[in-house]
């Protein structure tokens, strides 16, 4: 699916003002937590970058509940 800059920019406002739900382009969206927010704005984010040619950024966590 392609997402529009638009979309980007209404969910990092959603983020930034605590709301769940969020409107644009005469559609409206209620998300159950911040966290499924968050990850929708991830998706749009990384499949922006994809179509213009960024290159991803990847992390790995290592965790460790012993010693080593």
């Amino acid at each position: 699916m392609s997402y529009t800059i638009s979309q980007r920019d209404a969910l990092r406002q959603a983020i930034a003002s605590g709301v769940l739900r969020l409107s644009y382009e005469g559609k409206t969206v209620e998300y159950r937590s911040m966290s499924d927010l968050r990850a929708a704005l991830n998706e749009v984010e990384q499949s922006l970058g994809r179509e213009s040619g960024q290159a991803q950024n990847r992390r790995i966590k290592i965790y460790a509940d012993k010693d080593l």
